[in-house]
């Protein structure tokens, strides 16, 4: 049976809090439980993706202290514009 989009919303949002870093928890738990239910179906495709990124990596492309690769840059701008606002 194919995943429901609220299973999908609520099994991202579970792996956006617990990633492994407290600092990673927060600023991608705090951006899901914004943005999922907002976002597009290729936006939400990407953070997917993003989730299989590690902590270490992901950290600093959002800090701006090392540049994303390409494929996730459009997503890095995104959560960095969102924590920008809050």
């Amino acid at each position: 049976m194919p995943e429901t989009p609220e299973n999908r919303i609520k099994r991202l949002r579970m792996r956006s809090w617990r990633r492994g870093t407290k600092e990673m928890d927060m600023i991608l738990g705090q951006y899901a439980d914004s943005a999922l239910t907002v976002i597009s179906e290729n936006t939400l495709n990407l953070y997917e993706a993003l989730l299989h990124e590690n902590d270490q990596d992901l950290y600093l492309w959002v800090s701006d202290q090392q540049k994303p690769p390409t494929e996730f840059s459009s997503m890095i701008n995104i959560i960095r514009d969102f924590h920008k606002i809050q």
